[in-house]
């Protein structure tokens, strides 16, 4: 198990070697909007519930709940659940975002990096060539793959935010 690890190891750092400086700000981008996705899905699913029912259960403990006042409550406190349950959204979905632009950050680096070999050594030495492409390609798929799963996972999330608020406006009726 150690040495499948230590092998594992050794191909992450080859990747992130072969794309450069930049894939690391790709890497660091992709896990702080994992961070931020996983902490909304916790919320989501264990700590949204409790706050909804006891939104509910003061709402159903209210003697008036057909009034303006009363539907106004009501507005509110759907509308602070629902502050609550999209928090840092926004952040994720900007982070979702900016993530093939930093893939691009990496092309250009890349590509100075080709251009600096040519100016050096000339267009005949196609090893030195070949790290400056790697160099701009790596960053792009990364940035890319990165996007991707974002997108994916932000967006079922989002969904799932809407039914859940849609749940806990059907269970406060308002007559």
């Amino acid at each position: 198990m150690m040495l499948y690890l230590m092998d594992l190891w050794d191909s992450v750092r080859g990747f992130m070697a072969s794309g450069g400086d930049v894939l690391w700000l790709v890497a660091a981008v992709l896990f702080a909007m994992w961070v931020l996705m996983l902490e909304r899905y916790w919320y989501l699913k264990w700590v949204s519930p409790k706050q909804h029912q006891a939104i509910i259960h003061t709402w159903d403990e209210r003697e008036d709940s057909t009034s303006w006042y009363a539907h106004r409550i009501r507005e509110a406190w759907i509308s602070q659940a629902k502050q609550d349950l999209t928090a840092r959204m926004l952040i994720i979905k900007t982070l979702v975002a900016i993530c093939p632009m930093i893939g691009l950050l990496g092309t250009v680096t890349g590509m100075i990096s080709v251009f600096e070999v040519m100016a050096v050594h000339g267009t005949s030495n196609a090893r030195m060539m070949a790290a400056g492409i790697s160099m701009a390609t790596m960053p792009t798929m990364a940035g890319m793959v990165a996007a991707l799963s974002g997108v994916f996972f932000s967006t079922r999330l989002d969904a799932q935010m809407k039914i859940s608020i849609e749940k806990l406006k059907d269970s406060m009726p308002h007559h």
